[in-house]
C-alpha cells in the first residue's frame, strides 16, 4: 500500500558549550516533537507504531552524529535517521569554543489508501 506523509515538523537544537553534534541533534528532535500533537491517529483509528518516521538532521559535521542515539529520541513509529550537511557552527575565538546548531525535520508516513481520504472545503 502506498505511503502518504501526514506530518512534517521542524526543530532546532544546540550545544553551546560542548561542541557535541549528537547532543545538538537530539535537542533539535525534541524541539520538533514538542511542536507536534497527533490526535489524527486516535481519531482515525491508526496505531502510531504503524507509521514510518523519517528524521533528517542537518549539522556541519554529519560524521560526528551518532544516529542511533538520535533514533532513541523518537517515542513512536519506526524511526529512520539520516544525517546530512547543514546546521551551523559558530566559533568563539576568545574562548576557543565551538557552538553547534543542528536542524531537524521529522516526517511521519502511513500506508493509507488514496481513496480513503477526501478533503472537504470548510465554509466560513
Amino acid at each position: 500500500m502506498p505511503e502518504k506523509r501526514l506530518i512534517l515538523e521542524m526543530g532546532t537544537g544546540n550545544d553551546l558549550l560542548g561542541g557535541d553534534y549528537t547532543k545538538a541533534a537530539c535537542r533539535a528532535v525534541q524541539d520538533a516533537l514538542h511542536h507536534s500533537v497527533m490526535p489524527l491517529f486516535r481519531t482515525l483509528g491508526y496505531d502510531t507504531q504503524d507509521m514510518r518516521v523519517q528524521v533528517t538532521i542537518g549539522v556541519q559535521r554529519p560524521d560526528l552524529v551518532d544516529a542511533e542515539i538520535v533514533r532513541a529520541e523518537l517515542p513512536r513509529g519506526r524511526p529512520e535517521v539520516k544525517v546530512v550537511f547543514g546546521g551551523l557552527d559558530v566559533h568563539h575565538p576568545e574562548q576557543d569554543m565551538l557552538h553547534v546548531v543542528a536542524t531537524a525535520a521529522i516526517e511521519a508516513w502511513l500506508p493509507i489508501e488514496s481513496d480513503a481520504w477526501r478533503l472537504v472545503p470548510t465554509q466560513t
